[in-house]
């Protein structure tokens, strides 16, 4: 959460930090080092191994800046701006020339621009030590409110910043609507300079990235960057919308529900008859059988049995698509549809959890009640694994089934939510209903037909669902139609 009163100072060392992104091509599990060994779900080896090398990695970053305050480990680089490059050089031409030609003029010309490489090459970039503090003007907002962003820059050092540029950090889930969230000044000493921006609101966590401070001197020749923190961050926590009836496969446990199943028992439907037991109750003899024949028989009813679901998100980076810039991503539609989903499972007295094909982990096991409903709301919303932007880390396909199977409860279905953007969705729905659990695929189409290469994704995307359908597995879609919608029409089609 924002923290006003938590202001951050930079300091006068200057370091230099590279980030470097691992990069490898996803779905490549046999280019697995021994580092990504698979886990299983109560915490494990790699696990522990990871944590104590951040551990050992923190230990000596601590002892490395044992006599240095937080802040003087931000980052800072000064470079040239090249904004006189080439005027020494034009410089002395012209005094070459005017003393080739002698031309009094010509050397006077040169001599100038002698002055100014001079000036040009006489300072650095001043080092800003600004005390930064942002504030949000909700912390806790619904999907879509506005959120006004306050920031404030003072100058707490002796030296003046004659040219200082300052861009904050908005996090990549947040648009920003109205004003820039950045602003050009100069600051004496004590001064200070405040800009305002709006931003709307996403589902999920959003934290702000450091504050970036670029300040040049007086000639602008040169300027230093440096990133600034002011911890602000919201949670944007979307309540979940009641779905309609969602059609579910034969798997049951031996909990009453809605479900109906092939098993004669207390029910509302009629199953078969059977003769009479002690004890069968009095309602459920066959009176008619008994008033024709003189025989006493029981009615059996068919059995509704609750059912354990698990709700499979496909948020791998290829599953961040949409139909144009400014259209929700399949993974918001899914998650959105997820919400729905849980929301109309529990409320059947199904037991439901979430889980997300993604190279974060995610996983909510199967449950129901109060407490559970908080839980899935929570997950949905602010799991990093749902996150509104891809994380960019690498993922392994093999390494999660197993992880994903072992955490499975044997009499679990799966309803998946993917685009079906590519083969490997299409190949774990596949896998995970041969292991016996039946799956259900709901996939939202991000799909256009604007030019030849996406009218080629249409149908590719569409031979996969054709795929699923002649391989026992239950496919349906949603464009333009709402997911209740869809789910409706594809209800009263598998009922025929």
């Amino acid at each position: 959460m924002s923290d006003p009163g938590n202001a951050a100072v930079a300091s006068e060392s200057d370091a230099s930090t590279l980030d470097e992104a691992e990069t490898g091509e996803p779905d490549r599990s046999e280019r697995a080092g021994p580092n990504a060994a698979d886990t299983d779900g109560t915490g494990t080896e790699s696990d522990a191994a990871e944590g104590a090398g951040d551990a050992a990695e923190g230990a000596g970053d601590a002892a490395e800046g044992a006599s240095e305050t937080p802040t003087d480990r931000e980052r800072r680089r000064e470079v040239a701006t090249d904004r006189w490059l080439g005027i020494a050089g034009a410089a002395l031409a012209l005094v070459g020339l005017g003393v080739l030609v002698r031309q009094p003029s010509l050397v006077l010309a040169g001599a100038v621009g002698v002055g100014y490489a001079v000036y040009a090459r006489a300072g650095d970039a001043p080092t800003p030590t600004l005390s930064v503090t942002r504030a949000v003007s909700d912390e806790a907002p619904a999907p879509g409110d506005e959120v006004r962003v306050t920031v404030r820059a003072e100058n707490v050092g002796e030296t003046a910043l004659p040219d200082l540029r300052l861009v904050d950090g908005v996090p990549p889930g947040l648009a920003v609507v109205d004003g820039p969230a950045r602003v050009a000044t100069a600051l004496r000493p004590g001064t200070g300079v405040t800009f305002e921006y709006t931003v709307r609101a996403a589902r999920g966590d959003h934290e702000w990235e450091p504050l970036t401070a670029i300040t040049r001197d007086a000639a602008g020749a040169r300027e230093r960057s440096t990133t600034l923190d002011a911890p602000t961050a919201i949670a944007c926590t979307p309540e979940l919308s009641a779905g309609g009836d969602l059609p579910l496969r034969g798997l049951t446990t031996v909990h009453h529900g809605r479900v109906p199943t092939d098993v004669g028992g207390a029910g509302v439907e009629f199953h078969a008859t059977r003769e009479y037991r002690r004890g069968d109750p009095l309602k459920r003899i066959d009176w008619n059988r008994r008033a024709r024949t003189g025989e006493l028989s029981t009615v059996e009813l068919r059995e509704e049995r609750a059912a354990t679901v698990v709700l499979l998100v496909d948020a791998r980076e290829s599953a961040y698509v949409a139909a144009d810039p400014d259209a929700e991503t399949a993974v918001e539609a899914s998650v959105a549809a997820a919400g729905q989903a849980f929301s109309a499972l529990l409320d059947g007295g199904d037991r439901v959890g979430i889980a997300a094909l993604s190279p974060l982990d995610c996983w909510l096991p199967p449950g129901s009640g109060t407490v559970h409903a908080a839980r899935g709301r929570e997950t949905l919303a602010t799991d990093p694994a749902l996150a509104p932007t891809p994380s960019g880390e690498r993922f392994y396909r093999s390494l999660w089934l197993r992880r994903f199977r072992r955490r499975l409860p044997a009499d679990a279905q799966v309803l998946f939510f993917t685009p079906l953007v590519d083969d490997t969705a299409a190949t774990l729905a596949r896998r995970i209903d041969a292991h016996g659990h039946l799956v259900t695929v709901l996939s939202p189409d991000p799909t256009t037909s604007e030019t030849a290469g996406r009218r080629l994704t249409t149908f590719e995307r569409r031979q996969r669902l054709r795929s699923l359908r002649s391989a026992g597995i239950r496919a349906l879609e949603w464009g333009d139609d709402s997911f209740p919608v869809a789910v409706a029409a594809a209800t009263r089609r598998w009922s025929r």
